[in-house]
C-alpha cells in the first residue's frame, strides 16, 4: 500500500528539486535548512535508495532520483487535474458551447434540446451548425457532436443517447401501385428514394436478416442531401426510402408511412453525443450531454 503521506513527499522533492538548493527550498517552505536535510534523509531512507548527490553547490540527481522525480510529477499533475475537473464539474456552467448535427436530425430534435437548456443555463452561449457530412473529431471547430452509428474509435468520449434503426419505409399509395417488396432482392424493381448522407455507400444498401446478409444496389430517380425531403417525397408516394427510426416514428404510427421488409435490418443507427477527452471535465459540457440524455429520453420511441 502507498505511504499515507506518498503526495506531499513528492510534493516536498518537487520543490526541493525546482529551488535547487537546500537553503532555497527552506526559504520557500519556511523552515530551517536542516529540517530540509532531515526530511531528504527519511524519504531516501524509507524508499531504500539514494536520490541526490549532495555538493557544496549543487544538487546532482541520481538515477533513481530522476525516476522519482519524473513519476512524482506526472501523479501530482494528474492530482491537480482530477481535483480541477471535480470542481468543474460542481461549478455552475459558462462560457462558448459549440455544437454540431445533421441537417434533419438537428433541425427537430437537438435544436428544441438546445433552447430548453438555454432556459435553465443563461450564462452558456449556445452555437449550433447543422451539417450534410459530420466534421471530422481532428477539427476543434466544435465542442459537442451528435452523431449516427457505430461510436468513433478516436480519442473521444461518445456517450449513447437514444438507441435507433434504419427503417425501409413507403406510403400506403405507393405499396398499393408497385406492390410491397418481399425480399431484398425485390427492391431493385422499385423507385428508390436516395438519401447521399455522410461516408456511407451511395447506391447500395447492406440488409441482415440473422445470419443472411445482402448488399443491395438502388437506383431511383430523386436523390437528396437533406433527409427530411427525401421522407417527404416518400409521403407523397414517389418510392421507398431508408431513415432513421426517429425521423420517421411519427408517420408509422399514423399509418402515412408503412414498413417494407421488416424482418431485415440495416447497420446499427445509434444516437451518441462525441466529445473530445479534455472537455468531460467541463462543466459546460457535461451539463449538455447530461441533459441531451434526459431529453431523449424523455422522447424514447
Amino acid at each position: 500500500m502507498p505511504h499515507p503521506g506518498a503526495s506531499q513527499e513528492m510534493q516536498f522533492f518537487s520543490v526541493l528539486m525546482r529551488c535547487g538548493s537546500l537553503s532555497a527550498a527552506a526559504r520557500e517552505l519556511q523552515v530551517s535548512p536542516p529540517a530540509i536535510s532531515k526530511r531528504l534523509a527519511a524519504l531516501e531512507a524509507r524508499l531504500g535508495v539514494t536520490l541526490l548527490n549532495r555538493t557544496t553547490r549543487r544538487l546532482a540527481l541520481t538515477h533513481e532520483g530522476e525516476t522519482y522525480l519524473g513519476n512524482a510529477r506526472r501523479i501530482l499533475g494528474e492530482i491537480e487535474t482530477l481535483e480541477r475537473e471535480l470542481q468543474g464539474a460542481r461549478s455552475e456552467p459558462t462560457g462558448l458551447l459549440r455544437v454540431n448535427a445533421t441537417l434533419g436530425f438537428g433541425r427537430t430534435h437537438v435544436a428544441p434540446a438546445i433552447a430548453t437548456f438555454a432556459r435553465t443555463h443563461p450564462k452558456v452561449e449556445m452555437q449550433l451548425q447543422l451539417s450534410v457530412n459530420p466534421p471530422p473529431l481532428s477539427d476543434d471547430a466544435f465542442d459537442v457532436c451528435v452523431r449516427f452509428g457505430e461510436p468513433p474509435e478516436a480519442r473521444v468520449v461518445a456517450r449513447l443517447l437514444a438507441p435507433n434503426r434504419r427503417l425501409l419505409c413507403a406510403s400506403p399509395a405507393y405499396l398499393q401501385r408497385q406492390g410491397t417488396p418481399r425480399t431484398p432482392h425485390e427492391l431493385a424493381a422499385h423507385s428508390i428514394i436516395a438519401i447521399r448522407q455522410g461516408e456511407e455507400a451511395y447506391g447500395s444498401w447492406r440488409l441482415r436478416s440473422g445470419k443472411r446478409v445482402e448488399t443491395v444496389r438502388v437506383r431511383g430517380s430523386l436523390s437528396t442531401n437533406d433527409g427530411e425531403i427525401a421522407v417527404n417525397w416518400a409521403l407523397a408516394g414517389h418510392g421507398i426510402v431508408l431513415r432513421a427510426e426517429w425521423d420517421v416514428a411519427r408517420y408509422l404510427r399514423s399509418g402515412r408511412l408503412r414498413q417494407v421488409l421488416e424482418n431485415w435490418q440495416t447497420p446499427p443507427a445509434d444516437i451518441h453525443a462525441v466529445y473530445p477527452v479534455r472537455h468531460q471535465g467541463t462543466a459546460r459540457v457535461r451539463a449538455f450531454v447530461d441533459h441531451l440524455a434526459e431529453h431523449f429520453a424523455k422522447l424514447a420511441l
